[in-house]
Parts: structure tokens; sequence; C-alpha cells
């Protein structure tokens, strides 16, 4: 039954960018789809600020910032605005310019993703088409050789 209701997932019917509406840390700008910059692969993190997991994973993509920084990264979180602007803060997040962190206010990528664990990474082509999902703590290494 698990394995049926998986086949059905949107993310897995619809395999290319989901719609985005994502409130930046400004706290009035909304950042969407039509804000990706085209022809880049883009790497999509579902995450709690919260998580020890999405911590680690945030501090390993800045270390990793120069091999990442062809790549389009798109933080959101489900979490309460404040939270959300503190991680953005304590990670000085706004150093990435490849990088947005944002508040999906609309709850659009939980059941998109039908995501279970955090952080959660969905990662596309340059054609906006997916080529994988990860659920869960996953090495760095890993996302740089997925966009190989």
């Amino acid at each position: 039954m698990k394995k049926h209701f998986l086949l059905y997932a949107p993310y897995l019917r619809f395999p290319s960018v989901p719609t985005l509406r994502l409130l930046l840390t400004d706290s009035s700008t909304l950042f969407t789809k039509n804000d990706l910059k085209n022809k880049k692969p883009l790497l999509i993190i579902l995450f709690s600020p919260d998580c020890d997991h999405c911590k680690h994973e945030t501090e390993e993509i800045i270390k990793n910032k120069e091999k990442l920084k062809k790549i389009q990264i798109v933080m959101a979180t489900m979490l309460p605005f404040h939270k959300m602007k503190e991680f953005y803060e304590k990670y000085e997040l706004r150093d990435m310019k490849n990088l947005v962190v944002g508040q999906d206010i609309y709850f659009i990528l939980p059941s998109f993703y039908q995501i279970k664990n955090f952080p959660y990474n969905a990662m596309y082509d340059k054609k906006g088409k997916l080529i994988k999902t990860f659920e869960g703590v996953i090495p760095i290494e890993k996302i740089i050789d997925t966009f190989k």
C-alpha cells in the first residue's frame, strides 16, 4: 500500500519545479517560481530552523559554497517567520548570492513532496526536471555529485 501511495505523490506525477510562494526574510517580498534563474540547476531544501540535521546541512552548504555556486538553492520552511529569520541571520545566509530562504506561507511544498523528515532535498536539472530527492541527512558530496 505504501509503495502504491508513493507512485501518486505529486512530485512523481509532475517531476518539474513546483509552485513556489515563499515569504522572504524582509517580510514583504514573495519569491515565486518566476524568480528562479533559467538554465541553472536547482536545489530545494525543506527545513526546520529547530532541526539539528538541518543546521548541520546548512553548515556544510556554507563550507562548500564555492562548489555549490553554480546551483540555485532555495531553502523553505513552514515554521514561524521569526524562527526562519533567526536561522537566516545566525548562519549569515545573506552572504550566499545563489541562496534564498523563505517561509512557505501556503504550505504547498510538504504535501507536494509528501515529506516525513527534515531536511528534505529535491534536485532539479537546468531544464527544471527532477533528478533526485533525499529525505533526512545527506552528505554534501552526494549533493554535489548528483548535479554533475
